[in-house]
C-alpha cells in the first residue's frame, strides 16, 4: 500500500525511522500511557524539536500548572523563557484545580477551550501542539458522550488550523485498553501507545504505533529511554537494515600467530566475538587488540564493565602493554562504568553517544556478559545487534568478549543465545 498522507518529522532521535518519516500532517495522534510512561516528556519535545527548527508550537496543559510545564522544559535544558519571549513557544494553563467545585447545570461544551488554543495558535502562528491530557476531562465531567463529541470538535478545530497534534492520555495497564476511559482513542486519527514495564526487577520503557490511519509504520514494540538533557531517544533496533559496505581491508589482531592463522589480521569491518571461560585470556586478547592499534596511531575505545580503568592499566603492564602512555597520545579512551548503574538502553545510548565523540579506529567492549545481568536475553540481544550495526556502519572493528558457563565441555556462548 502506497501512502497518501504526507509526515511531519519530529525530529524525536529515533522516532521518525519507527513511523517512517514522522508523524501523519495535520492530524492528530493520541499517545497513551501509564503513568512514569513519558507521555508529558514527549509531548513537550515535539515541540521543542519543531521550535528548534523554525517551527512554533503551543503547549495546552489541561493537568498540571504552567509552571509545572515549564519546569519540564528546563529539566532538559530547553530555553522556554527565550522562546515565550520571542513568540515561539505559548503555555496554555487550562488546569483544572481540585479545590475548585465543578457544578453542572444543563448541557456544556468546550467552546472557550477551543477558543483559547484557536487564538493562541494563530497568534503564533503554530505548526504544532501538545494537549496533555484529554483524561483530565473526563475526570471532570460526567458525561462521557458529551466530552467525546466536545473533543472531537477540539480536533475538527486543530485539523482546520492545519496542526499537527499530540493528544495525551492515561492508561491503567501496561497491556490493557488503549486509554482509561475507553473512548479515548476513537478522537484520533493515530495512537501511539508508551510502556513503562518491570522486567528482571528493571523498569523497561517500549513505544508501539498502534494506529496510523492511512499511512505506513513499523510494527511491533520498540524500546525507548528518556536521557538528560536531550529527552526521549528511541531505539528501532528492529526497524534496522543490513545496508553496511564491505572490503577486504584488514587490520592487525595484535597477536602474529592469530594474523597467520586468519589470513593477516580482522577485516576492517567486522566484529569478533570472542567467547570463553573465566580465566581463558579474552582480556588480554582485548588488550593486544587495542594496543596494536594504538602503536600504530589508531584512535582506540575501549569499553569495560567488569573492571576499573586503574585495575585495566596494571594488568596491561603485566602484560607490557602502556595503556597510560596511550591515553597520554590520546589514543586511547577507556569507559568504565557499572553494569548495574543503568539499563540496557541508556548503556546503548551512551556507547553510540561515545562513538560519536571519538570517533574511533577500533571499539572493544569487555564484556558482553557483565551486561547480560541487567536486562533480559531479548534486550541483551538488541544490545548486541544495535552496537555491532552502528559498528560496521563506520568501518571499524569491534572486539567483544563474553564468558561461557563451562570451562570444558557444554556449549559456546552462541549456542545459549
Amino acid at each position: 500500500m502506497r501512502s497518501t498522507i504526507s509526515k511531519h518529522e519530529t525530529h524525536i532521535p529515533g522516532f521518525d525511522a519507527i513511523t517512517m518519516g514522522g508523524l501523519p500532517q495535520g492530524r492528530p495522534t493520541l499517545v497513551a500511557g501509564t503513568s512514569g510512561s513519558g507521555k508529558t516528556v514527549f509531548a513537550a519535545q515535539f515541540l521543542a524539536e519543531g521550535i528548534l527548527r523554525g517551527e512554533p508550537g503551543v503547549f495546552v496543559s489541561l493537568e498540571e500548572h504552567g509552571d509545572d510545564i515549564r519546569r519540564i522544559f528546563e529539566s532538559f535544558e530547553w530555553p522556554y523563557e527565550q522562546w515565550e519571549a520571542e513568540g515561539k513557544l505559548r503555555i496554555v494553563d487550562a488546569s483544572f484545580d481540585p479545590a475548585d467545585e465543578v457544578v453542572q447545570l444543563g448541557t456544556f461544551d468546550f467552546t472557550a477551550l477551543i477558543g483559547r488554543i484557536n487564538y493562541a495558535a494563530t497568534q503564533l502562528g503554530a505548526k504544532r501542539i501538545s494537549i496533555d491530557s484529554i483524561s483530565t476531562l473526563f475526570a471532570q465531567y460526567d458525561q462521557k458522550n458529551v466530552v467525546r463529541r466536545e473533543l472531537l470538535r477540539m480536533t475538527m478545530a486543530l485539523k482546520r488550523l492545519d496542526l499537527t497534534a499530540i493528544l495525551t492520555a492515561e492508561r491503567i495497564e501496561e497491556y490493557g485498553p488503549v486509554a482509561r476511559y475507553g473512548v479515548e482513542e476513537f478522537v484520533a486519527d493515530n495512537v501511539l501507545i508508551l510502556r513503562n514495564v518491570l522486567e528482571s526487577e528493571k523498569r523497561r520503557r517500549t513505544m508501539e504505533v498502534l494506529k496510523f490511519r492511512a499511512a505506513r509504520h513499523q510494527k511491533g514494540e520498540f524500546p525507548f529511554t528518556i536521557v538528560e538533557k536531550q529527552g526521549l531517544v528511541c531505539l528501532p533496533l528492529t526497524a534496522m537494515e543490513m545496508m553496511q559496505g564491505s572490503d577486504d581491508v584488514r587490520v592487525p589482531s595484535g597477536n602474529d600467530s592469530l594474523d597467520t592463522m586468519t589470513g593477516g589480521g580482522y577485516f576492517r569491518d567486522s566484529v569478533i566475538l570472542v567467547s570463553g571461560a573465566t580465566g581463558t585470556g579474552k582480556t588480554l586478547m582485548v588488550t593486544e587488540f587495542i594496543n596494536a592499534g594504538a602503536e600504530r596511531g589508531d584512535r582506540c575505545l575501549l569499553f569495560a564493565f567488569e573492571e576499573s580503568n586503574a585495575q585495566l592499566n596494571r594488568s596491561a603492564r603485566a602484560w607490557g602493554v602502556d595503556y597510560a602512555r596511550h591515553q597520554e597520545a590520546g589514543n586511547l579512551k577507556i569507559v568504565t562504568v557499572y553494569p548495574e548503574s543503568k539499563g540496557l538502553e541508556d548503556h546503548l545510548v551512551d556507547v553510540k553517544q561515545q562513538i560519536d565523540e571519538f570517533q574511533p579506529d577500533r571499539v572493544a567492549i569487555d564484556s558482553l556478559s557483565a551486561l547480560e545481568r541487567v536486562g533480559t536475553t531479548r534486550g541483551a540481544r538488541e544490545f548486541v545487534l544495535a552496537v555491532a550495526s552502528y559498528v560496521k556502519e563506520r568501518r571499524v572493528p569491534g572486539l567483544f568478549t563474553s564468558t561461557s558457563a563451562n570451562l570444558l565441555g557444554g556449549g559456546s556462548v552462541t549456542e545459549h543465545h
